[in-house]
């Protein structure tokens, strides 16, 4: 069964310490997939917090990185999703993937709608 998570803090301190169990093993994010099985930018995103992992995803990933039980569970549930808090980001290359949504988003969702409805 799928659970919800409502509260980010935990999924936050668990992305903190998958990215220094990452650091400490001296992982790439392909490693880490590979174990996972699955492509390199979900699970990327879904230790960095914004997916769930199905379960034997989520028991390899922590299993690759050190990381408990409790820690496999956290990675199975739905998060609350978005990374980038506050207003403007002013991180430059974050910044610049805000800036072509600001002028091409419309025109993405545009096109995304009459393609596939």
């Amino acid at each position: 069964m799928a659970h919800a998570q409502f509260d980010p803090t935990a999924r936050q301190a668990l992305s903190v310490a998958a990215v220094e169990a990452k650091t400490r093993k001296d992982l790439t994010w392909q490693q880490i997939a590979d174990a996972a099985g699955l492509s390199v930018a979900f699970v990327t995103a879904a230790v960095l917090g914004q997916h769930a992992l199905p379960e034997h995803s989520a028991r390899a990933v922590a299993e690759l990185l050190g990381l408990d039980a409790d820690a496999a569970m956290l990675l199975q549930t739905i998060p609350t999703r978005g990374s980038i808090p506050g207003g403007i980001p002013t991180d430059p290359t974050i910044y610049r993937f805000y800036e072509m949504l600001q002028v091409y988003g419309t025109t993405l969702k545009a096109l995304v709608h009459e393609e596939f409805g």
